[in-house]
């Protein structure tokens, strides 16, 4: 570990080494640390493997840690300008602070500054997406704290769930509504069974009422066209009688009428009894060459045999996108969720418990641009070309 680490800091001063000119300011590099994260010991994992490769790179560096759930949102309200957003904890900390991010008045010039992920957590979704797959966790983070320094980016969709009454919640990889998520949240309670954990979990919950089934109706639109990229660099401005001229042209020109986002007939509707649905992004399999944007709903068959129940359960556990045999799926860009009156029980998003009401979900495509290791983001474009 201590030999990951020497390395991961030599390279990092190869980055602090570089000259800048005099007039040009340090790099500022926001990082919110969650210490909670990961049992406790993720200030710890932080200060020992990527503390220093981030002081060695030359960043002006700035740790924000925070105290409590929700803590990250409100902080975020208050931030000032800044060249890099670092998270540092798991998919709750991430869930958080893009939540923040984009509930900010600004939020349409704060979401193009670009954002690290440092996995700290028990669960951390993303790092599947952005970084290699690695047995160490050292090497592991280190990895994570490089490919900030290397500067490649990816864009990553985000979803944007809002219900009746309350502001809106992001996230970047899914919301889940089911049996599977319910039991997969008591699996920490059975620890004294060690390896049977996962399995006494889902087995103690096949005693409630069989079939559990989950109803509700379902209103969706499909995938959207794909726009071009934009490009990076701004036009320059036009001489001022271009400028008079395209201005007295829109003053007498006659008002355009706006177009309708989605028309009524668009929506098609959908009555569903289900075992587990879930909505995700397509992060988890990112294609940067795809024409076309949409999240993928799975609405699992709801009979299913309590053994099959309990053996899928742990597949779950492992990979909670799975989309099994029977299960319907759809795509779309947008999506209304009504829950019948007196619905109980909780959402996943992205592993947060939210209570189970009525939403909206609209997927924000490519909304916000990670760091990712340069090795990855070369195998998706050569997935793409092939």
């Amino acid at each position: 570990d201590n030999l990951l680490r020497r390395a991961a800091c030599q390279e990092a001063q190869a980055f602090g080494n570089e000259l800048i000119p005099a007039t040009m300011p340090l790099k500022k590099a926001t990082v919110f640390l969650n210490p909670a994260a990961c049992k406790g010991k993720a200030r710890n994992l932080f200060e020992k493997n990527a503390a220093p490769i981030l002081h060695l790179s030359g960043l002006d560096v700035t740790v924000v840690k925070t105290d409590y759930e929700g803590q990250a949102k409100k902080l975020l309200e208050l931030m000032e300008n800044t060249d890099l957003i670092i998270i540092a904890g798991g998919d709750g900390t991430v869930q958080e602070v893009i939540t923040g991010l984009l509930r900010r008045a600004d939020e349409a010039a704060f979401s193009k500054i670009p954002i690290g992920f440092i996995p700290l957590g028990k669960t951390c979704t993303l790092s599947h997406t952005l970084y290699p797959e690695s047995t160490n966790q050292v090497q592991h983070i280190t990895n994570a704290t490089l490919a900030i320094l290397k500067g490649e980016t990816v864009p990553l969709d985000v979803l944007q769930i809002k219900g009746e009454k309350e502001q809106p919640v992001f996230a970047v990889s899914s919301l889940r509504w089911g049996s599977y998520r319910d039991a997969g949240v008591k699996v920490s309670k059975y620890w004294y069974l060690g390896p049977l954990k996962t399995k006494a979990a889902h087995f103690f919950s096949t005693f409630k009422e069989w079939p559990q089934k989950h109803e509700a109706a379902l209103m969706y639109v499909g995938p959207t066209e794909r726009p071009p990229e934009e490009p990076e660099e701004k036009p320059s401005r036009p001489p001022l009688y271009v400028r008079l001229y395209r201005r007295l042209r829109l003053y007498w020109s006659s008002p355009k009428e706006i177009p309708q986002e989605v028309t009524p007939q668009d929506w098609e509707e959908l009555k569903l009894s289900t075992i587990e649905l879930s909505i995700a992004t397509r992060n988890r399999h990112l294609d940067l060459t795809r024409t076309e944007d949409f999240m993928d709903i799975c609405i699992e068959a709801d009979t299913v045999s309590k053994g099959q129940f309990v053996h899928r359960g742990s597949q779950k556990m492992r990979d909670p996108h799975m989309c099994p045999e029977g299960s319907q799926c759809i795509q779309a860009s947008r999506c209304i969720l009504q829950l019948p009156e007196g619905t109980e029980g909780s959402f996943g998003i992205d592993n947060e418990e939210y209570e189970a009401m009525p939403v909206e979900v609209k997927l924000l495509p490519r909304k916000l641009r990670f760091f990712c290791d340069p090795r990855v983001r070369e195998q998706m474009l050569h997935a793409a070309v092939q």
